[in-house]
């Protein structure tokens, strides 16, 4: 199917964009904080504790303005972990102990220990809420008592913040880079949502905004400025990075799905024509894949960029189609696309039991993608022994392509390789590239049964709050996705989650994607060449240099 294209204006309108004067949608970055743990609301502020430094600080949302509470009381609030505000009692976690104390003297009292680090902590009325990432759960205590009453498993596997609402609990987990939304009484998870940055270390409910504040605290080089090395005058160096952000979300109960923050993205693709050889080539045609439209990506425009182009559609996906007459050694061009997306982070809610009993696979997705079509090793002794090895007696399908994700991890390493091995090297090897971590997963899955495909190409490097900055990704991405009969397809990250050596892993990109994937190409070439005589024997790499870029232009709206 071929349409022709045209170059379509995309400048985003002013509402199209989350304005950076709203006073509830903005970022909130408190001057002289190297890190903010246990947010919580105090008479319309903010309240986090800076654990590097000690400090207590009361924080304006609208301003930044930012006091510090406990100015004649640091040392009591060194390695606080988390906190939470009753009435004029404030509640805080410091290394495995509770305390309690008045706001107005800010003397604590302890109140219980724990035989391992206390993490987050919550309040309500007589309940006290305690998050442990080492034993591995939320307890329950008795205010009065100080007894526990009972426990419920935590729902990541890192450090994990609470704050309630109603009958809900919140839990942020800075590993999975989650926020959960449970039942206060049963722990059951009614809905969790990726956040938009990584290392989410406490959240809050503002009453007035409406707001979902969450607050992050990590690390991230820069490169300093040095004058008394005359000789290298710049060096690596590494900073404190923390500020608090709303979390936007909207749960699809019919999708089941959550969204989450969303960017609105200008993406450039180029190819620059430099071969590295002799060429004479004729008819030549060049397909380069456009981005797609998906439950979390859609696309606003696309258009060319130094030749026009025409469409394709392959498998439901639009392709542009760059012509040649003819290209010769000393020719040169510029040509590709760019497109103007929306795009936010998703995490579908499916569990074990919604998948329990599950139609056939259609007999065409069987022909498609239960086969070696790409050098995949499923006809060798070691990839088929993993293979029935990963799953052993597990019947759920669900269950199944986690198993072999985690089987996957626990043989695996990352590492950045010259091209891609086909899935029995890198099983003996050990070590393997995102791509390769995806030909392994495709060859388990495919042999138990699992429809799976390639999906990419490239990751707006993550700076959501770098706006009007060009920005170019290091390397090229792919990740798969699983089908579900009767669901639908599902994202999963190649390796992004092998974090942990022999896990426990993280599931945050297990049905979820972050706002930073720019999807395309699923299941088809992302860039192909082809001639009328099919002679061409000559590679993209040898004939052109790609150039990448993406812009962020600012914050979408949240959804209603």
């Amino acid at each position: 199917m071929l349409l022709e294209s045209a170059p379509t204006p995309h400048s985003p309108t002013p509402a199209s964009v989350v304005s950076a004067f709203d006073p509830y949608h903005r970022f909130v970055r408190p001057i002289g904080a190297r890190a903010l743990y246990g947010l919580c609301i105090l008479a319309g502020d903010l309240l986090a504790v800076d654990p590097v430094q000690g400090y207590l600080l009361k924080i304006n949302p609208k301003t930044d303005q930012v006091t510090i509470l406990n100015s004649h009381h640091g040392d009591r609030f060194l390695d606080v972990a988390s906190l939470a505000v009753s009435d004029d009692t404030l509640w805080f976690t410091q290394d495995n102990v509770i305390y309690r104390c008045a706001l107005s003297t800010l003397e604590p009292e302890e109140f219980a220990s724990l035989p391992y680090p206390a993490d987050g902590i919550a309040v309500w009325q007589s309940t006290i809420y305690v998050s442990c990432q080492k034993c591995g759960y939320i307890l329950i205590f008795d205010a009065r008592s100080g007894e526990e009453i009972t426990r419920f498993p935590a729902p990541g596997v890192g450090e994990e913040r609470l704050t309630i609402r109603g009958e809900e609990l919140w839990v942020c987990d800075r590993t999975e880079q989650s926020v959960y939304c449970m039942d206060r009484a049963t722990g059951e998870v009614q809905f969790s949502i990726l956040t938009p940055f990584v290392e989410p270390t406490g959240l809050a409910f503002h009453p007035e905004g409406n707001v979902l504040y969450v607050s992050y605290s990590s690390e991230e080089p820069y490169v300093r400025d040095n004058p008394n090395n005359p000789d290298y005058p710049y060096e690596l160096s590494v900073r404190d990075r923390t500020f608090i952000h709303p979390l936007h979300y909207h749960y699809d109960a019919e999708k089941r799905c959550t969204l989450s923050n969303g960017f609105l993205i200008e993406m450039t693709y180029v190819e620059e024509i430099a071969p590295l050889e002799e060429v004479d080539i004729r008819g030549l045609e060049w397909r380069i894949a456009l981005p797609a439209e998906t439950d979390r990506q859609k696309v606003r425009s696309v258009e060319p960029i130094g030749l026009p182009f025409t469409e394709e559609i392959h498998e439901g996906q639009r392709v542009a189609v760059f012509s040649f007459e003819t290209l010769k050694t000393g020719d040169r061009y510029l040509f590709g696309w760019k497109a103007l997306l929306e795009v936010r982070g998703i995490k579908y809610q499916y569990t074990f039991d919604d998948v329990y009993d599950v139609p056939a696979l259609p007999l065409e997705f069987q022909g498609r993608y239960l086969v070696d079509d790409d050098e995949l090793s499923m006809d060798n002794p070691l990839i088929q022994q993993a293979a029935r090895e990963a799953i052993g007696t597990e019947t759920n399908i669900l269950r199944k392509m986690l198993k072999i994700r985690n089987t996957v991890y626990d043989r695996l390493s990352y590492g950045l390789t010259v091209h891609i091995a086909s899935p029995d090297v890198v099983w003996q090897r050990g070590i393997g590239s995102c791509g390769e971590y995806v030909g392994v997963l495709l060859a388990l899955a495919r042999l138990n049964g699992i429809a799976c495909r390639t999906v990419g190409r490239y990751k707006c490097p993550p700076f959501g709050d770098r706006h009007h900055t060009p920005l170019e990704p290091d390397y090229n991405h792919v990740w798969i996705e699983f089908y579900i009969p009767g669901v639908g397809w599902l994202p999963m990250e190649s390796n992004v989650d092998d974090v942990v050596e022999g896990g426990p892993y993280p599931t945050r990109f297990f049905m979820g994607l972050p706002w930073w994937h720019a999807e395309m190409a699923k299941g088809i070439s992302f860039e192909a060449l082809s001639t009328p005589d099919d002679s061409l024997e000559v590679s993209i790499g040898d004939l052109s240099i790609n150039h990448i870029r993406f812009n962020i232009l600012g914050e979408l709206p949240p959804l209603a």
